[in-house]
């Protein structure tokens, strides 16, 4: 079972199923109110669906805009991820500084729940043509948005996987609380009537059928299944493996069954920071 896929020839810089990147580019309003909201509070999380919704009152639908390089169709509207990035230039900055410390140009970065490409695509600029990235993502609609925005800014050093990241070759159930699409998660119980059974591969397998041998950075934030990725990777994969940086959503840790950061400690990492949202780790 082989889920990676590569880009297209990059002369198809667009799915020919949506119209083409720009089509949706914000009009002179929107941009306006974007801007304002780069440029104030306006820009911080409690603010951000008011924004949606008043962009959204002048024209609905996505947004075609740049966003750290690299080309995003943005589906703000439900999706708070897609908010953040459209709204806060500085969305996720510390840690996307971070890895870019950490990963060099040519090298590897693996990004695993990578939803809309908001770091894959991101880092995929950093790495450059001779660097590769990995970015894994289950949900069939996040998925299709990852592919599309990763065609757009054409990058053909972006492998995408559609399966889960788990314990064990297989499937899992996930589910979508409410209407934010980036809240997507595992179902550890009976899987509800809307509940989407995908694909899920071990990490060490994923990486195998990448070709990589070595990982310098990762970005993990699977809502709450973190651990059950990590711990029996490490377990069982090559230190060769392991990663050089970790960024690891710590929000749903309550979730895990295992300390997976207090695992990576014990395996040499230590904490290089910590933000609301993640832990950022380096291999010692």
């Amino acid at each position: 079972m082989t889920i990676l896929t590569t880009p297209p020839g990059l002369a198809a810089v667009n799915d020919s199923s949506s119209p083409p990147f720009g089509a949706f580019a914000p009009t002179r309003a929107q941009a306006t109110i974007i801007s304002l909201a780069h440029r104030s509070q306006l820009k911080r999380g409690a603010f951000r669906p008011m924004m949606s919704r008043l962009v959204d009152l002048l024209r609905a639908g996505p947004l075609d805009v740049p966003y750290q390089g690299a080309a995003f169709r943005f589906y703000h509207q439900a999706s708070a991820t897609e908010r953040g990035a459209l709204f806060n230039p500085d969305y996720n900055l510390e840690e996307l500084e971070f890895l870019r410390g950490q990963i060099p140009a040519g090298g590897v970065f693996v990004d695993i729940g990578a939803h809309v490409g908001t770091y894959a695509l991101v880092l995929a600029g950093h790495v450059g043509t001779g660097g590769k990235v990995i970015a894994v993502e289950p949900h069939p609609v996040a998925h299709a948005r990852l592919s599309f925005n990763r065609t757009a800014s054409g990058f053909a050093q972006v492998m995408l996987v559609a399966a889960a990241a788990g314990p064990s070759d297989g499937e899992l159930s996930i589910e979508t609380d409410g209407d934010n699409l980036g809240a997507s998660h595992i179902v550890s119980g009976p899987p509800s009537i809307g509940a989407i059974r995908v694909p899920s591969l071990r990490l060490e397998r994923i990486l195998a059928e990448a070709g990589v041998s070595k990982v310098d950075g990762l970005k993990i934030d699977v809502e709450g299944f973190e651990d059950r990725v990590l711990t029996g990777f490490f377990r069982d994969a090559p230190p060769a493996l392991w990663p050089r940086a970790v960024v690891i959503e710590h929000l749903s840790k309550d979730e895990w069954l295992d300390d997976c950061i207090a695992d990576m400690r014990a395996r040499g990492y230590r904490e290089a920071g910590k933000t609301r949202s993640n832990t950022l780790l380096k291999r010692g």
